[in-house]
């Protein structure tokens, strides 16, 4: 899928992980401050679900690449 939506998600997802040189415990450490930072702005966010339904638009998505 080349939407360009997704490339665009994919390159700024590759430019954050160079960044932090590739280095996974900078990148959560990175998101979550960034997280607290903007829930301290009034952003809310929502989880993803930890048991997502059978066939649901989120396994869907989460599998359309394959």
């Amino acid at each position: 899928m080349n939407d360009e939506i997704i490339v665009e998600v994919r390159a700024i997802k590759e430019a954050l992980a160079e960044e932090s040189g590739f280095d996974i415990r900078r990148i959560a450490e990175e998101i979550r401050k960034s997280e607290i930072q903007s829930e301290a702005e009034g952003w809310k966010h929502i989880s993803a679900p930890l048991q997502p339904l059978p066939n649901s638009a989120f396994q869907r998505t989460r599998f359309a690449h394959r």
